[in-house]
């Protein structure tokens, strides 16, 4: 999972790499990884993707998002990954919901740079089952940030995504953009004891770290979120910790050291209802119950 902190400054120092200031290398300088996905991006004429809307936690990335069904004076919620809950990774069949929760994020302008400071009411919704996710409620609604910060929510897309979309991964923590492509779905995701269902994979350009956890993936022709950045192979080991290994139909295992993958999140969507509320009970919504 690309969560540890430790293990992402391990990588820098192997690898020589630097980060400015801790992390605060603008898009323009930080975008990763274009060879892959650049091509496609110039035929797609992308929409232009940068730091605004992201949010930066203590040790993982995350962002401010909106559902289809939000309106400006809803509660805003932060969407990062459900390893990254500051109690601790849910238990695999653990689904925790309304928890009271007083944590802080930093919202980031489009230049990367801390514009605000959020703070959240509760945990709605967190999850290491089936998807790996956790939605803050906020004391401020979309209208509010939106008037003191100048800043929108990102824009959470209700549709499946579609293999060969070019993306970009946007890591809040490090000030970091990844490009690169979906490069498929995996049937099942199997890492240590939990399992997530039809991961998205990408093409190995976007070679995300430690921090980037909780990093929203945005498809750059629509600009809108299809996905949660949440883990990789990093040393090639079968269905380990920080090792995560594709199941297929008929139980075939497949190891691809050094790629990457995100839980999509379209199903999020149908989960979400008036007032940006969680209602496990709405027609269509899939995710795990408590």
């Amino acid at each position: 999972m690309r969560r540890p902190l430790l293990g992402a400054l391990t990588t820098l120092l192997l690898t020589g790499a630097t980060v400015a200031g801790a992390g605060t290398a603008t898009a323009a300088s930080a975008d990763a990884g274009a060879g892959a996905g650049a091509g496609a991006d110039a035929k797609a004429r992308p929409r232009a993707v940068d730091f605004a809307g992201t949010v930066a936690l203590s040790n993982c990335s995350g962002s401010l998002i909106r559902l289809p069904s939000s309106s400006d004076n809803d509660p805003g919620l932060v969407m990062t990954n459900g390893h990254c809950l500051e109690s601790g990774m849910p238990d695999p069949g653990a689904v925790i919901t309304d928890q009271p929760s007083t944590r802080t994020f930093s919202l980031l302008n489009s230049s990367g740079n801390k514009a605000a400071t959020l703070r959240a009411t509760k945990v709605s919704y967190a999850t290491m089952t089936d998807t790996d996710v956790t939605l803050y409620e906020l004391n401020t609604t979309y209208a509010q940030i939106k008037q003191r910060y100048g800043i929108n929510a990102l824009n959470l897309s209700a549709d499946h995504p579609v293999s060969g979309t070019p993306i970009k991964v946007v890591s809040g923590f490090w000030k970091r953009i990844y490009s690169c492509n979906a490069d498929g779905f995996v049937y099942r995701l199997r890492e240590a004891d939990w399992t997530w269902k039809d991961s998205l994979r990408y093409t190995p350009s976007c070679n995300t770290i430690g921090g980037t956890s909780g990093s929203p993936v945005i498809d750059t022709n629509t600009g809108k979120v299809i996905a949660i950045n949440n883990t990789g192979n990093e040393s090639g080991e079968r269905c380990t910790m920080n090792n995560p290994c594709e199941v297929d139909e008929n139980g075939q295992v497949t190891v691809r050291q050094g790629i990457n993958y995100a839980q999509e999140t379209y199903g999020i969507a149908k989960c979400i209802g008036i007032g940006n509320k969680l209602d496990l009970s709405l027609p269509g919504c899939a995710l795990p119950k408590p």
